[in-house]
């Protein structure tokens, strides 16, 4: 066996060891991990026969045998997620949760049936075993694990409710596995780390999670009350000097803020910080060095409120004030990036071949997608018109680094412009409509990126886009599904793109999503769809696809804002129209209505009223 086929096996090995040491799952994803873990454990004995073979295999067994390791590798990255994440976020997700492991699942089982045993020097037994393996996995394909009803009620009350009953959090804590102060402490660590890897724009659902987290704490302190006592031991605490994560540092001070605000590049400071740099007469981001739009500063309350959780977990006392201010970054010397490297890769977009094209576009695209500075360095280099030339490029693989490196580009405010004005629009739906699906999927999320400036949105629209946005959100990837879904959202917003969009059909793929609840795209179409109901045509085809049944379902049993888009897209159905009306008021839904005007969102609160008020006349009229 040479070198190669060595390394093949030697890697498998590792892959199988590493599922194999993982620790025990205790989250709401312990039935799929144990069960993938247990099958992945069993391939082993394949592996050890195969080491010790002395027999030469063909190009067949190495090609079965290498998409077997990238399903495995896939696997474990699944694993190691899911065993190290933040518990509360997978029960909030856990739809997409199984979706991923759904998908491991299968992509396992089709390398396994690739594998062409007959041509392999193993026992009998060894033979046997993977035969039984390769049927579990077989069986387990297609299968979507049964949500836990009373978990799904519960977290959507804990969310809903004003003053939630203790009940449900004790519930919570044991679902969970967040009883003790150690397990609430790695939660809280979990939810460091996303804060991170987000690069210090925490998403929405952090808010949720922070929350719950301090409610769970509480139902851990009231049922164990020494708890408090121990966590009051701030010596013991202080003497492990614990680690400030980066995301909750000033970039200007280096220091724990105590009151983030936002500027307008994105970047977050501590309040005292940057105003005291603003006040020097300053007009761009310190870290980025790009021109402030304006200077108005926004509190950043998600960090704000994490940063408060990580000092009570870990015993820091947040400092009173912040003391003197001072820029650690001498001078006004530009971004930190590397311009001769930069200046290197344009010349051969510009002038190299097709392979060396395709590497210099790579490397960009990395290097965008690194940091702020980067992004700032190659725009002003000259890159995005040569980027936007390799838009039409034959090679597929150079097509995907170019417009993924686009899309990272896109991040910074001032690029948005800057790629517009190059004529990049209509390669990039080019790119959307006969690129690979890779290519598809970053090309729909560089169009949702530059469409965040309004007159983006009517250029895309005229360009052709939402047609062939409709189509990636109906044989896409489940990642290219939410890239389509969150540009056609975002273009909506402009009233020339809902009507495309409706001429377009995208209601009736809406609507199989929202019946699709495991398909994880309820959320997407229940407010796509609200904003098309603003629309008379979106209203007209919405009300075409019977949709009042599953609207009165979301509201009665939905997420927050999930509730409130439906009960927003019912109001707009049934305004003016009361064969709706009679209908909705026949499915129940005024008990529902009537919960949601209480608890609801503030939104959700004025549309649910409004429907009542609706339903109120039409049994008048009846009486």
């Amino acid at each position: 066996m040479d070198h190669q086929k060595e390394d093949l096996i030697n890697q498998l090995t590792e892959l199988i060891n590493g599922v194999s040491g993982l620790p025990e799952c205790q989250s709401m994803s312990k039935r799929m991990y144990s069960n993938l873990v247990r099958r992945v454990k069993l391939l082993s004995p394949l592996v050890e026969d195969l080491k010790d073979s002395d027999v030469e295999v063909g190009d067949d067994v190495v090609s079965g045998l290498e998409l077997l390791r990238i399903a495995l590798s896939s696997a474990l990255e699944l694993l190691k997620s899911v065993n190290e994440g933040s518990k509360i976020l997978q029960a909030l997700q856990i739809d997409n949760i199984s979706l991923r492991f759904l998908n491991v699942t299968e992509q396992i089982e089709d390398a396994l049936s690739r594998i062409p045993y007959n041509k392999l020097d193993i026992s009998e037994e060894v033979r046997e075993q993977i035969e039984l393996v390769h049927a579990q996995f077989k069986r387990a394909k297609g299968k979507m694990e049964s949500p836990d009803v009373q978990l799904v009620r519960d977290l959507a009350m804990a969310q809903r409710e004003q003053d939630p009953d203790p009940v449900i959090f004790k519930r919570l804590s044991e679902k969970l596995h967040l009883r003790t102060i150690n397990d609430l402490k790695k939660e809280s660590l979990a939810m460091h780390d996303m804060v991170i890897s987000s690069g210090g724009d925490p998403q929405e659902c952090f808010e949720i999670i922070a929350y719950l987290l301090r409610k769970l704490k509480d139902c851990a302190m009231t049922e164990n009350p020494e708890m408090d006592a121990l966590e009051g031991d701030k010596t013991l605490i202080k003497h492990r000097s614990p680690v400030i994560p980066d995301g909750f540092r000033c970039p200007i001070s280096l220091e724990l803020m105590k009151d983030p605000v936002i500027v307008s590049t994105g970047q977050t400071y501590e309040r005292s910080c940057i105003q005291k740099w603003l006040d020097a007469g300053h007009k761009t981001c310190p870290k980025t060095q790009q021109t402030l739009l304006h200077t108005v500063l926004t509190p950043n309350y998600v960090l704000k409120s994490l940063i408060s959780l990580w000092c009570e977990n870990n015993g820091v006392e947040l400092p009173k004030n912040q003391g003197t201010c001072r820029n650690k970054r001498s001078g006004a010397g530009g971004s930190d990036c590397d311009r001769a490297a930069i200046n290197a890769l344009l010349t051969k977009l510009a002038n190299g071949n097709l392979e060396q094209q395709r590497a210099a576009a790579g490397e960009l695209r990395l290097l965008a997608k690194r940091n702020a500075d980067n992004r700032v360095c190659i725009a002003e280099a000259g890159a995005i018109p040569l980027l936007v030339e390799l838009l039409s490029s034959s090679d597929s693989r150079t097509q995907e680094h170019a417009v993924t490196a686009l899309l990272n580009l896109s991040i910074n405010e001032g690029n948005k412009g800057t790629i517009v004005n190059a004529g990049a629009i209509p390669d990039i739906v080019d790119v959307l409509r006969n690129g690979s699906m890779e290519a598809r999927e970053n090309a729909a999320a560089t169009l949702f990126s530059l469409s965040v400036v309004d007159e983006n949105k009517v250029a895309i629209g005229a360009a052709g886009a939402i047609p062939v946005l409709i189509d990636l959100l109906c044989v896409g990837t489940p990642r290219g599904k939410k890239d389509a879904a969150t540009a056609i959202f975002n273009l909506s917003i402009y009233q020339g793109n809902k009507v495309r969009a409706v001429r377009a059909g995208i209601v009736p793929p809406l609507m199989r999503l929202l019946k699709d609840p495991g398909g994880g795209m309820m959320d997407e179409a229940l407010a796509i769809l609200a904003i098309l109901a603003s629309h008379q045509e979106g209203k007209a085809a919405i009300g075409q696809s019977e949709p009042i049944p599953i609207l009165v379902e979301v509201i009665r049993t939905g997420s927050p804002r999930n509730r409130e888009n439906a009960a927003a897209i019912l109001w707009s159905l049934c305004t003016g129209d009361v064969q709706n009306l009679k209908v909705a008021r026949d499915l129940g839904a005024e008990e529902a209505l009537k919960e949601l005007s209480e608890n609801g969102t503030d939104r959700a609160k004025r549309k649910a009223g409004s429907v009542l008020e609706l339903l109120q006349r039409v049994d008048a009229v009846d009486s």
